[in-house]
């Protein structure tokens, strides 16, 4: 779709945060270093993080009510310590582990949700940022997901084609049959946006403003259950920011 007639079509469809309640915020306790993906269940939150400096990332289980640490483990393997966008999935939980550069390989890895013990994995041939996972297939994004891929749950890959949407998604999640991406536009402004899928037409967008230290709700971990938008965009002291719609 060329460039101003998909911004026509989101303008139709524009929406912003601000005009959403803000729920609840919860205060995470564990310092995550740099936050990358979150996806929640319940009371549980699941909270991918990479410590660039230490040379680890990490998949982190924290209690939202009081923002306890429940359970953690590292996940890089050698090179591979940048673990991206995560997703639920039934009772495991995808996350994609890749080297810090935006072209290097990445390994795919399926975890259980409960124990956080590695279950399966597959590797592909790319930086993938984030992760989406419907009943039968998955859907990844590039660094800023700039490409997007389909696989089997298996990692056939199905699809490979340029993202027309120019946001740097840094978190993916299915909303029934639709793709949600979100990620910053500026520091102070991000987006979520819902695709279509296979095409990756727009759908539906929402403008984000910033926290209290000016960083975008969109900068990082992002998930949507149940008419909710939840964010976790900063760093340590991190927060857990949950929007409802009016």
């Amino acid at each position: 779709m060329h460039f101003l007639l998909l911004l026509a079509v989101f303008s139709q469809s524009l929406e912003r945060l601000d005009t959403w309640r803000e729920a609840q915020v919860f205060a995470i306790q564990p310092n995550l270093h740099h936050v990358q993906g979150i996806d929640t269940e319940g009371n549980f939150l699941w909270i991918s993080s990479v410590d660039a400096k230490a040379g680890k990332g990490f998949l982190s289980k924290v209690d939202t009510p009081s923002g306890r640490l429940l359970a953690q483990v590292e996940v890089q393997q050698g090179k591979r310590i940048h673990p991206g966008g995560i997703t639920l999935d039934g009772d495991s939980i995808w996350i994609p582990v890749a080297e810090y550069d935006r072209d290097g390989p990445t390994t795919i890895e399926r975890r259980n949700k409960n124990t956080l013990a590695l279950e399966s994995s597959f590797e592909v041939d790319d930086h993938i940022g984030c992760i989406a996972a419907s009943k039968t297939f998955l859907i990844g994004g590039s660094w800023s997901s700039r490409t997007l891929y389909q696989w089997t749950k298996s990692g056939q890959q199905l699809l490979k084609a340029p993202n027309p949407i120019t946001t740097s998604w840094q978190d993916l999640k299915m909303d029934g049959g639709l793709l949600m991406g979100s990620g910053q536009i500026t520091r102070q402004q991000g987006a979520v946006e819902w695709v279509s899928i296979p095409d990756f037409q727009p759908v539906r967008r929402i403008l984000t403003s910033a926290t209290d230290r000016n960083l975008s709700y969109a900068h990082e971990g992002m998930t949507y259950r149940n008419g909710k938008l939840y964010f976790l965009p900063e760093d340590f002291p991190s927060r857990l920011f949950v929007f409802e719609a009016r």
